[in-house]
């Protein structure tokens, strides 16, 4: 694609304010983070609540609200993300608790990650049963899924649902390497993925820590979309010695997709990539209604 998906993680499930004083935690601080980022060029928002008190994460449809509300005043063509992660939470009810908000509220895509996994110090449980649990609810919701392949395997998951007629095309996935115990920043690894990534598809390439420059370089030369932000790594150099802030992030991330003579995908783009309805007002699937 000469057009670049960028997707924005500003916050995610681990950085607190005690690794790095710039990533955003309350309502408030991503809000303001994520307008900032739209007015730069953000095809996505990929959105993880937080609790204000403590920072930790929260699946409350209620702090989601407040939060896409506050986006969708200055960016109501914005494509939004929200989470179902089950690194803190496993239960269906709290998981799919931010998949049953409507109206101008709704997010238009949930996070679906493909299996379970394991991380540096802790564990992402993703039961099948689960997997297909929350995929069926966005189904029902008119929720399109952004499925999260974090090594082959999670690939051939995900063709399994696709099968199974729990998912449906067209399909965004986000491919994440460099975690410790799943497909490394290799172009080797990558090319396995993407061999057995489903056809109708488009996705974002991203890493966590160090990798994630590379990775999205990558990503950016091969004419893919990326995946950017603290969530994934808030280190700005790979010798770990300057904090990053999200919009340093983002702005090199414009200066590479600059210097290969390509431009961001707009939110309205993405939408008809992904037959989804076209914001101001009406969000999710196209036709849902929900």
């Amino acid at each position: 694609m000469d057009k670049i998906i960028v997707n924005f993680t500003p916050t995610g499930m681990i950085p607190t304010k005690k690794d790095t004083p710039y990533v955003p935690v309350s309502p408030e601080e991503i809000i303001r983070e994520v307008k900032q980022a739209w007015e730069l060029g953000i095809s996505m928002v990929h959105v993880h609540a937080r609790n204000s008190d403590d920072e930790k994460p929260t699946y409350r449809k209620e702090v989601y609200a407040e939060i896409i509300a506050g986006i969708r005043q200055f960016a109501p063509e914005l494509v939004i993300c929200a989470s179902t992660s089950g690194r803190n939470f496993n239960t269906l009810e709290a998981r799919s608790d931010v998949l049953s908000l409507e109206g101008n509220l709704k997010p238009d895509m949930g996070s679906l990650t493909l299996s379970s996994l394991n991380f540096n110090r802790t564990t992402s449980v993703n039961e099948p049963s689960m997997i297909v649990s929350l995929a069926e609810v966005m189904k029902e919701n008119g929720i399109r899924p952004e499925l999260e392949a974090f090594d082959l395997g999670m690939v051939n998951y995900c063709n399994y649902l696709i099968k199974k007629g729990a998912v449906v095309a067209p399909y965004y996935v986000n491919l994440i390497l460099g975690n410790i115990a799943c497909a490394q920043g290799d172009l080797l690894h990558i090319g396995c993925m993407l061999k057995d990534i489903p056809e109708d598809s488009i996705f974002s390439l991203g890493a966590v820590g160090t990798d994630q420059l590379k990775m999205n370089s990558l990503g950016i030369t091969m004419g893919w979309g990326v995946r950017v932000g603290l969530e994934d790594n808030f280190w700005y150099d790979e010798n770990r010695t300057k904090l990053a802030t999200n919009m340093e992030l983002l702005e090199r991330i414009h200066k590479i997709i600059s210097a290969n003579e390509k431009e961001v995908m707009t939110s309205k783009e993405l939408r008809q990539r992904l037959n989804l309805d076209p914001g101001f007002g009406k969000y999710g699937v196209a036709g849902s209604n929900v």
